[in-house]
């Protein structure tokens, strides 16, 4: 069973910048994807970014060049650098695993076994 807590949210104003952690614990995978999603309310939940066991990483349009996904591996802990908030960027954030490498499917939740709880992300103009 693997566990994944988020932490790092936060409010903050636009142009600022967060770094969410997630940290995962009972997992001894050598092959893996771990996700970040974002869900805002009324809306679909989003792939942010992801990164496989390998370091590949893979962003969504949206996010790219502001935000950076990255891994500890002693530390067993995930954590995506964001700056240049927009007002966009509020939602809720969460972090998710599963077994295989991410391949052209790492924005895909259906495809992931385990998730956090989420952390709150609020950007204000």
């Amino acid at each position: 069973q693997v566990q994944l807590v988020e932490s790092g949210g936060g409010s903050v104003q636009s142009g600022g910048s967060l770094r969410l952690s997630c940290a995962a614990s009972g997992h001894t995978y050598s092959s893996y994807c771990m996700g970040w999603f974002r869900q805002a309310p009324g809306k679909e939940r989003e792939g942010v970014a992801g990164i496989d066991s390998d370091g590949r990483t893979s962003y969504a349009d949206s996010v790219k060049g502001r935000f950076t996904i990255s891994q500890d591996n002693a530390k067993n802990t995930l954590y995506l650098q964001m700056n240049s908030l927009k007002p966009e960027d509020t939602a809720m954030y969460y972090c998710a695993f599963r077994y295989d490498y991410c391949s052209g499917s790492w924005s895909r939740e259906w495809a992931y076994n385990y998730w956090g709880q989420g952390t709150q992300v609020t950007v204000s103009s």
